[in-house]
């Protein structure tokens, strides 16, 4: 009797529970993650930049691939700074290829720097148009340190940097430096921002800060949700900026009101020692002491929506 009657009553509740609903286009779902449970890098999702170029910021640092500068273990992707003199190419991999004004043999020159370090990309291997990409990293502390979470055009479809556009998910520099403006009087802030419009040395950009509310030197979420008339930029679920199409432009296509963001992007992760930016603030130049310095990623992930809508509207499923 027991047993017909608990069958009778799980029909019934088949029947007035509802089903699940399926994702909707406005909710986020994932398409691309690495979450850095191997033991080396994923080389099927990130490639290894190997220069000593400095993104034209007077950084002093060479990247390599070399596990002391890029290593994953026990669930995390650590991208370590060392202060030591390396070797390698004068300019990036693309210059080398071919891609700007160098000629011969120039593409091909060597120089050293005081540290070498970690610069991992997605280019052709995660590529993407629009969606939202988030991480969750500890950050390093000191005078001279500039890790970053950012994206690049893929193709330089409106030509060379800024006319293609930079998006910066999380920079940050001297973190725990002297700062006036900072809790404590100690540099706590991170930064999202684009850049745009006029060819270099005129380019421009939108910049916002957030000052982190606790545990600088601890894991922090960081967020961008990228749409095609906007962008909004979050820590640990916190929104702090939006930029709007309106506020951005391309010289090369002055009637595309969403140009330079219209094209795909990828991820770029490194941590940088030195570089004008940092050098002329907080505690001002660049402390050579206390190295190794690491970042580290605890995970990467892309989410997008199957239709993308002009007014910011994805959201992720309900629970």
């Amino acid at each position: 009797m027991f047993a017909r009657f608990f069958v009778v009553s799980l029909f019934l509740l088949q029947l007035v529970t509802p089903a699940a609903a399926a994702p909707s286009d406005n909710t986020w779902q994932l398409v691309w993650s690495d979450e850095f449970d191997g033991d080396s890098l994923d080389e099927l999702k990130w490639n290894y930049e190997e220069d000593c170029w400095g993104g034209g910021n007077n950084e002093r640092q060479c990247y390599t691939n070399h596990k002391r500068n890029v290593s994953v273990s026990e669930g995390f992707l650590k991208i370590t700074a060392h202060k030591k003199k390396t070797k390698g190419y004068a300019f990036p991999k693309s210059w080398r290829e071919g891609e700007g004004n160098l000629k011969g043999k120039r593409r091909f020159e060597k120089a050293s720097r005081p540290f070498s370090s970690g610069r991992i990309t997605t280019k052709n291997k995660g590529d993407w148009l629009y969606g939202r990409f988030e991480a969750r990293v500890k950050l390093p502390l000191g005078q001279g340190t500039w890790p970053a979470f950012w994206m690049l055009p893929t193709s330089n479809s409106y030509g060379t940097w800024p006319l293609s556009g930079e998006i910066d998910i999380m920079e940050a520099i001297n973190l725990g430096m002297s700062c006036e403006e900072c809790k404590g009087g100690r540099e706590d802030r991170v930064h999202g921002t684009i850049h745009f419009g006029n060819p270099w040395p005129d380019n421009n950009s939108v910049s916002h800060k957030k000052h982190l509310k606790s545990d600088v030197p601890g894991f922090h979420h960081y967020a961008m949700e990228w749409y095609p008339d906007r962008m909004h930029w979050y820590v640990d679920g916190e929104l702090f900026s939006t930029i709007t199409s309106k506020e951005w432009f391309s010289k090369a296509a002055p009637d595309n009101s969403k140009a330079p963001f219209d094209q795909p992007f990828h991820i770029i992760l490194n941590l940088a020692v030195g570089g004008k930016w940092p050098e002329e603030n907080n505690d001002v130049g660049y402390f050579s002491m206390d190295y190794p310095k690491s970042l580290e990623v605890d995970f990467v992930r892309v989410y997008q929506c199957k239709s993308p809508p002009d007014a910011g509207k994805c959201s992720f499923p309900k629970e």
